[in-house]
C-alpha cells in the first residue's frame, strides 16, 4: 500500500488524503477543505479506479479561471505516489 497527504496548491481545499493498493487501485481519498458534495462525489467515483485512468480523465482541470483545480491536484497527489 502507498499511502500520501498531499498539501493542495492553488484550490480551496488544503489537503488530500490517498491510498493506493499494490495493484496502483486507488483505495481511499479524502479532501480536507473545499467544496463537501463535489469532493465526496469525485472520492467515491475514483475508488476502486487504477490511478493512470484518474491522471488520464482529470489531469489539467481548471476551476474557473485558476490554473488548477481540486481534481486536478489530486491528479498531483497521484503523481507523487507513482514515484515513491
Amino acid at each position: 500500500m502507498k499511502h500520501t497527504v498531499y498539501q493542495t496548491q492553488g484550490t480551496c481545499s488544503k489537503l488530500i488524503d490517498v491510498t493506493v493498493d499494490d495493484n496502483d487501485v486507488i483505495q481511499q481519498v479524502a479532501f480536507a477543505g473545499g467544496c463537501p458534495g463535489n469532493l465526496q462525489g469525485i472520492s467515491r467515483l475514483v475508488v476502486g479506479q487504477k490511478v493512470d485512468d484518474v491522471i488520464a480523465r482529470l489531469n489539467g482541470l481548471r476551476c474557473g479561471n485558476k490554473p488548477t483545480s481540486c481534481p486536478d491536484q489530486l491528479c498531483r497527489a497521484l503523481e507523487s505516489l507513482k514515484e515513491k
